[in-house]
């Protein structure tokens, strides 16, 4: 999987485990599938109503995350070395860089401050462009 990838997978994929872990309603209650269907099985379930993605807030993400692990001094808002830390992904140049070949830099990936800004920003452009709402403070 790509560090990206990863990236994605650790901001939304709080989310999605929220949902799942929700138990299944009987049928016949309220909320549930019709009394007398099987449930459980996608011959007889009702067709899953398609509802507009919901934007998932990373900044409140990654503060709950911070949060939960103690880490709320980590600057993730504006260095992707904190942010990378933070998800528990290894931040070393290595890792940078081949997170700066996915995202497309053209520059030196030499562990620059210069890298590792646009790295961030474009980290979060991605994210945004993937259904986060990110503050325009951390795209810009």
């Amino acid at each position: 999987m790509s560090i990206f990838g990863k990236i994605k997978d650790a901001i939304f994929g709080r989310k999605s485990a929220d949902a799942g872990a929700r138990p299944q309603i009987p049928a016949g209650m309220d909320g549930g599938p019709p009394a007398g269907t099987a449930t459980g099985t996608v011959a007889n379930a009702p067709a899953p109503t398609v509802q507009p993605t919901e934007q998932v807030d990373v900044e409140a993400v990654l503060k709950d995350i911070a949060t939960s692990k103690g880490n709320p001094d980590l600057n993730y808002k504006t260095s992707i070395v904190d942010f990378m830390k933070l998800q528990g992904l290894d931040s070393s140049l290595d890792n940078r860089k081949e997170l700066a070949t996915e995202l497309g830099y053209t520059g030196a990936t030499d562990g620059s401050a210069e890298m590792n800004i646009w790295l961030h920003k474009a980290v979060m452009r991605e994210l945004a462009k993937n259904g986060g709402k990110v503050p325009a403070s951390m795209t810009d």
